[in-house]
């Protein structure tokens, strides 16, 4: 009785800020979080990955009152610390009546609070788990089809017709296929313990039903069960994603890198989860399972898929990576190249030691990579087949946490990523992260901390410090000093770096919050100089800047405001650029309607000073366009609830550029200065 009143008593009285926004927020503001973490990653299909992962859990929310350490920890934002204070606080003080006693949750801010609500909710109900049954399956069961298409309005290059003539003499000028993208997908899943799936893609210039090819251009099917009982904790059949330590081997999961979260560089994910997006590339299919026995997990696994890739007889030039198969030449890489892998992983865990070995090996049959030699990929993996193997580690109190993974490959080559965390209190937390990867260690499915793309020649030392000085305010902070002790493409000479990044976050109330940031990266690369035939390694300097105002007008009206600059410098050449851009979120709790709006006008000199910008998109689809030039952005987003069951999402888009006649590259050129854009989805439940 007492926590209640207390309870109660919080509700109406704390006007500081409100948990309301759960329902009626207009804008989610997990999305400018992932903004935050898109700005610092060069691959797009993991951001892609990661969006509709968490779209997924922000449609599939956790009940507060019997969400898992696991579950929480699918949540990159949250920290170990914020898990653990959740979980301690619902222990001592049992279930949670309502949302608004998050705050009342040790080592949450206010931050950290408007992120979550969006993948949570309070449902005092007794909800009754149903026995593994054909006909609970049938009745309990939950069924969503999605069916997606876009389109550009505009025709492009790729799309013209040609004589047969020069078609003869130039085959790849023009698309095989046809200018819409298209996809469907179908998900059942029961009670969190089965998830069936199956995914049909083709991307805008892939055929879809002509000469060149009949059907999609991609299929995804999976299995997934989990925790049927207390042995088998989960199985996959299909298509299926692996993570194991921190990277360093395998893992399919986004890499949690230099953002405004400068202390969340851990890896938390450990195992398999379904594949269940139209990401070509990062998966595994074949079947996977895992045996738990005690406070061990045993993981094994088995893959066998086909790979795009450049074969000539038996020999591999290279691997196609992108998904694309709209030209005669990316059709002849078309899924050429047959690899096959199995591996393991024995984890023992307790609250407060981890201890992992993961063990993987692939091979690609009687076929060889042997890519052209050049200097700088003279360390690249040669050969039929490869292993890695490695050992992660984590230990931890209540302030102090070390964790990392040391890894070999079948060479003998070394790489090892080390950090340590400390959070003396809950205002204060500092990470320092070592990381060592051998210009010779070689792993294809090693993805992990880094500034390169591979884990492979690369040394550097991060440091992260968040700071909650004051109520109201966060400083973060982080520096990063690397090194490449080999050559990299178009830096033909060992090479360094430095990256720094100071932010200043400011909540004034539930309404109105801002930040600041300050952007500093300095590498090297391949330059020229005036009146010099050589070529020089020299550094180059980026500096961005960005402020950002979100301002409740309303309970059903948010508005964001957002100004960016960028000044890069080489050594012989400077360039600017920058963008002004203004976005309004309408969601209204009563209507099956919302909407957003976005605006923004840019000036750049050249596509060195390019900036990009987050703006809504349609469900499950992130899109964070870049722009050089001069020109204006607009945007129109809505999502209509048409019944209970059955919803629609569209979204408009033009681009105008009042300095250029033609638009785009090659295939993808546009003659005249607009481009428009349509996305549409639609959502069925049953």
């Amino acid at each position: 009785m007492k926590r209640m009143f207390i309870t109660l008593l919080v509700f109406l009285l704390i006007n500081s800020y409100q948990l309301k926004s759960q329902i009626i927020s207009s804008v989610d503001k997990w999305m400018n979080y992932l903004e935050e973490m898109a700005t610092e990653t060069e691959n797009e299909e993991q951001i892609e990955t990661l969006y509709a992962d968490l779209s997924y859990l922000s449609e599939h929310p956790f009940d507060l009152n019997t969400v898992t350490e696991e579950q929480l920890k699918k949540l990159p934002f949250l920290s170990d610390l914020q898990i653990e204070k959740l979980l301690e606080y619902r222990l001592r003080y049992g279930k949670m009546i309502t949302l608004y006693e998050l705050k009342n949750v040790e080592a949450f801010d206010f931050q950290t609070i408007s992120l979550l609500i969006s993948f949570v909710y309070i449902d005092n109900k007794i909800v009754d788990k149903h026995p593994v049954k054909v006909k609970n399956l049938l009745k309990y069961g939950s069924n969503e089809l999605q069916i997606r298409y876009d389109r550009c309005f505009q025709q492009k290059k790729g799309y013209c017709s040609y004589p047969d003539s020069i078609m003869e003499q130039y085959p790849n000028r023009k698309y095989t296929g046809e200018p819409f993208y298209h996809s469907l997908r179908y998900g059942y899943t029961f009670d969190d313990k089965i998830q069936f799936g199956v995914v049909a893609e083709k991307d805008a210039g892939e055929p879809f039903w002509n000469e060149y090819h009949k059907g999609y251009d991609y299929y995804s099917a999976h299995v997934f069960l989990k925790g049927m009982n207390k042995v088998l904790k989960s199985l996959a059949i299909g298509d299926y994603k692996v993570s194991f330590g921190q990277g360093l081997v395998i893992s399919h999961d986004f890499t949690p890198g230099r953002s405004a979260l400068v202390v969340q560089a851990e890896r938390r994910s450990n195992g398999f989860r379904r594949h269940f997006s139209t990401n070509e590339h990062d998966f595994l299919r074949g079947t996977a399972l895992t045996i738990s026995i005690k406070k061990f997990d045993i993981n094994m696994f088995y893959s066998y898929r086909k790979l795009d890739a450049g074969v000539d007889s038996n020999r591999i030039s290279s691997f196609k990576t992108d998904g694309l198969h709209r030209l005669i030449r990316d059709r002849e890489k078309m899924r050429t190249l047959a690899m096959q892998a199995y591996g393991g992983n024995i984890r023992y865990a307790t609250p407060d030691i981890c201890v992992g070995v993961t063990a993987l090996s692939y091979s690609f049959g009687n076929k060889e990579v042997q890519p052209d030699l050049e200097p700088y990929n003279l360390y690249y993996f040669r050969g039929k087949r490869n292993v890695n193997i490695s050992m992660d580690y984590l230990l931890k109190n209540r302030w102090i946490k070390f964790y990392g993974e040391t890894a070999l490959s079948a060479n003998g080559a070394v790489a090892t990523l080390n950090a340590l965390q400390l959070t003396p209190a809950s205002y204060f937390s500092f990470l320092l992260l070592h990381r060592y990867y051998d210009r010779k260690y070689q792993a294809f499915f090693g993805n992990a901390f880094a500034q390169g793309s591979a884990v492979q020649n690369e040394q550097g030392l991060y440091m992260g410090l968040q700071w909650v000085p004051v109520a109201h305010w966060k400083l973060s902070a982080y520096a990063d000093m690397f090194r490449f002790p080999w050559l990299k493409y178009g830096i033909d000479a060992a090479s360094t770096g430095k990256e720094y990044m100071l932010q200043a976050d400011y909540n004034l109330s539930k309404d109105i919050s801002l930040y600041l940031r300050y952007k500093y990266k300095q590498k090297d690369k391949n330059q020229t100089i005036e009146n010099e035939t050589s070529l020089f390694i020299l550094p180059y300097v980026q500096q961005r800047f960005r402020l950002q105002l979100l301002y409740a007008v309303s309970p059903v009206i948010l508005l964001r405001t957002s100004m960016d600059g960028i000044l890069y410098k080489e050594t012989q050449k400077q360039s600017t650029g920058w963008m002004i851009a203004q976005s309004m979120g309408w969601k209204p709790g009563r209507l099956p309607f919302q909407a957003d709006l976005y605006a923004a006008f840019f000036f750049t000199d050249d596509y060195q000073s390019r900036i990009s910008s987050y703006e809504k998109n349609i469900l499950y689809a992130f899109n964070m366009p870049s722009f050089y030039g001069k020109g204006f952005r607009c945007s129109f987003s809505f999502k209509w609830e048409i019944l209970e069951y059955l919803s629609l999402s569209a979204k408009w888009a033009c681009t105008y550029y009042p300095d250029k006649e033609v638009i785009g590259t090659n295939q993808e050129e546009i003659n005249g200065p607009v481009k428009m854009d349509l996305y549409a989805l639609l959502r069925w439940k049953f």
